[in-house]
């Protein structure tokens, strides 16, 4: 069932339930009307009669049925009947059309007064005291004009309100209709949008009502798309780019060793050449694949606490066993009520520190970094500071994306992969790194990463 079929359903409801309380109550108020009325012209006449009958100036019943007969007022099929306290008819006003029994008289006088149906004919029995005795009179007639308007306005309301259904069914399977156009519009907008039109936009409308922002969070979306496929094209673009130019190198270099005569050192460089290539392939691969498992299911990743003082120490001793000739210097902000503690992944944690302090060193023109610590009650926050060239500041916003390079590391081996790898995994833990270069300061990378 479409949405436009179950809002016109819905519409009709509503409105069928609120025409149908209408008409009932208008119904059955007049209904009520007219019972009422006829109850007390029943009243009238019984005591009308009552009184000529047994009032001060008596008359005979023959002429009371005489008048009753002849009088404009007189209803149709009109019958009065007068019991005495025994139960005995004392007046009766014409045909036998009702049999009253005893049980019913019984009541009348209990209740003073009692009003019921037979059928088509209603009934009103009253007490009457003429000053000598209690009497019951029983008056009884049909309301044939009260009941002839009564069916006749049943019949109006049930045709109007049949007739009013139907326009409300194709008032509300119109409006319907036109709201909903714009969801159609959406529709046929985002059949045409294809993976090589992600430049296209939907119509917003005016831009306030729920189905415009439906169209404008779509336009949002469809921005995010284009910019991550831009960057899944570039990034494939890069890392192609990447990856083959350490195999070329390989390739190449052994291609000449295969040509080259049996000279044990050339051998021996060359394989230590193609030794780094295949180094740099595999750091590259692996932070490729790290990349990619943080962007994929990064709600799989186990925090814990991590003592991060102890982490840069396993870092530092690990690079400096590969490269002693590093110089890894640091400063803790000492406090002895805090502890450089915070909830982390420690792989990821250390491959930040990783990246952090060999970027340092690397960039620095004495292979050096410097690495401080502050330690707050909210934060950690650490600052790897070199002296190496200063980066252009049009550049500092651009070296987080994979494969940027700043312009100071022509003459570095390194992919531009390892500080966008660095980024990512900042903001998993919900902190944050900046970048600072000056010539006077150097280049300082702050990193900021939060206790919990």
């Amino acid at each position: 069932m479409t949405i436009r079929t179950r809002i016109t359903l819905l519409f009709l409801g509503i409105v069928s339930t609120l025409l149908l309380i209408f008409c009932l109550v208008i119904y059955l108020e007049s209904e009520f009307h007219r019972e009422s009325e006829f109850k007390n012209r029943l009243r009238e006449e019984a005591r009308t009669s009552a009184e000529i009958l047994f009032g001060k100036d008596e008359i005979s019943p023959d002429l009371l049925k005489l008048l009753d007969k002849n009088q404009m007022t007189v209803l149709t099929q009109e019958e009065i009947v007068i019991y005495n306290r025994n139960n005995q008819i004392v007046y009766e006003s014409g045909t036998d059309y009702l049999t009253i029994l005893l049980a019913t008289l019984v009541q009348i006088r209990q209740e003073k007064e009692l009003f019921f149906r037979e059928k088509d004919r209603e009934v009103l029995g009253i007490v009457f005291n003429n000053g000598k005795e209690e009497l019951v009179i029983v008056a009884s007639a049909l309301d044939k004009y009260g009941l002839s308007e009564q069916r006749n306005l049943g019949l109006m309301l049930a045709f109007g309100g049949l007739l009013m259904l139907l326009i409300v069914s194709y008032a509300g399977w119109f409006f319907a209709g036109r709201s909903l156009r714009p969801i159609q519009n959406i529709i046929k907008s985002v059949d045409r949008i294809g993976a090589s039109q992600l430049n296209s936009r939907l119509d917003e409308g005016n831009g306030t009502d729920e189905i415009a922002q439906l169209a404008q969070r779509f336009n949002q979306m469809l921005s995010r798309l284009e910019k991550a496929f831009k960057l899944q094209r570039s990034f494939v673009s890069h890392a192609s780019h990447e990856l083959r130019t350490p195999l070329t190198a390989i390739t190449g270099q052994i291609q000449v060793s295969l040509l080259a005569k049996d000279n044990p050192q050339e051998l021996k460089m060359m394989i230590q050449s193609v030794l780094e290539d295949v180094q740099q392939l595999n750091r590259l691969t692996n932070n490729l694949l790290e990349m990619t498992s943080i962007d994929s299911d990064d709600t799989q990743i186990k925090f814990s606490l991590v003592n991060v003082a102890e982490l840069v120490w396993q870092v530092r001793e690990v690079l400096l066993k590969k490269n002693p000739h590093y110089q890894i210097v640091t400063e803790l902000d000492e406090n002895p009520d805090l502890l450089p503690e915070v909830k982390a992944n420690e792989a990821l944690l250390y491959t930040v520190l990783l990246n952090l302090m060999e970027n340092g060193v690397k960039f620095s023109t004495k292979n050096r970094v410097d690495i401080r610590f502050q330690i707050t009650y909210k934060e950690l926050i650490l600052s790897f500071h070199n002296d190496g060239a200063v980066i252009p500041q049009e550049e500092l916003g651009l070296i987080f994306e994979p494969f940027r390079r700043g312009s100071n590391s022509r003459n570095i081996k390194g992919h531009g992969v390892g500080l966008s790898l660095t980024q990512k995994i900042v903001k998993l833990h919900h902190g944050d790194i900046a970048v600072k270069s000056s010539e006077k300061e150097g280049t300082v990378f702050t990193l900021k990463i939060p206790k919990s």
